[in-house]
């Protein structure tokens, strides 16, 4: 495995590798890696003849009070865990590779960013559309994985695709959880004991709302109040949003008659994390 920093250098490698005939798959992460990038990366490899692995904590992405400075970085633990689930290359670039001094292109899809983190997080999905978009220039690769945990970004990511006919696959994996439910994300690292405990309210209460869907309710207000109550009951949640919206266009639904989302966002002390159900019916 390869572990390089510069444009040039993967795509002479990339290069390479398409004159051979290899497929390539994209893992796009901001590092910290835990066992949900693996399973991108062990999805990717087992699709793909090639795997390459961005670590870039993207400043573009960050509102001006987010945790861009703090954000958790340990390339050797990262390249590891590449190595461990079956990445080849891991393209790890500063910010000043990646935006030249004078940058001032950017990519934003409008409609899907509006509500959930979208609403909370102005220039978010702009940064995040603009930062992909960059690696699948750099990289071109036949497919791209992304987790079902950022539901919403997984949604724009599609759309972008769609409507600008960049030539990749997008392919969404699902959410990998701790044993006791609770979501695997970077983040988790900023809990405390404490905090880590309370953090299981964000599963619980999307729980008790599947249980009730799958009771006969339908009532998205009814739902939304379900998890509230619930999430409330933690006195260290504080609650960001919860809605209910439908799977494909991310509209708030008012009585479900389709495919919902279910999303969350909620700080545990000074830590935001996010969770998600999609509920079928059948």
């Amino acid at each position: 495995m390869k572990v390089v920093s510069t444009i040039n250098q993967v795509r002479d490698i990339i290069s390479q590798w398409k004159k051979e005939g290899l497929s390539v798959g994209l893992v796009p992460t901001m590092g910290y890696l835990h066992e949900g990038h693996g399973s991108l990366i062990e999805a990717a490899h087992k699709n793909n003849d090639k795997v390459v692995v961005s670590v870039f904590v993207n400043p573009i992405q960050f509102g001006p009070t987010e945790d861009l400075d703090k954000y958790p970085r340990d390339l050797e633990r990262d390249s590891k865990i590449v190595e461990d689930f079956g990445g080849d290359l891991i393209f790890t670039p500063t910010p000043s590779e990646m935006y030249v001094e004078d940058f001032a292109s950017f990519v934003e899809v409008s409609s899907l960013t509006e509500g959930l983190c979208g609403a909370k997080r102005p220039g978010h999905f702009r940064g995040v559309c603009t930062v992909v978009t960059k690696l699948f220039n750099i990289v071109t690769p036949d497919k791209a994985y992304f987790g079902e945990k950022d539901a919403q970004q997984l949604a724009v990511i599609k759309k972008m695709v769609r409507d600008l006919n960049v030539p990749v696959e997008i392919v969404g994996c699902p959410i990998i959880r701790e044993s006791d439910g609770l979501a695997k994300s970077s983040r988790n690292v900023y809990l405390s004991t404490e905090e880590r405990a309370s953090a299981l309210i964000l599963s619980k209460s999307l729980a008790k709302a599947k249980e009730a869907l799958n009771n006969g309710e339908r009532s998205s207000e009814s739902l939304r109040q379900l998890i509230i109550d619930t999430l409330s009951s933690e006195p260290l949640a504080k609650v960001d949003y919860v809605e209910i919206v439908d799977s494909l266009s991310l509209k708030p639904v008012i009585n479900i008659e389709k495919d919902i989302l279910i999303a969350l966002a909620v700080y545990i002390g000074k830590t935001r994390l996010i969770d998600n159900f999609t509920y079928k019916l059948c």
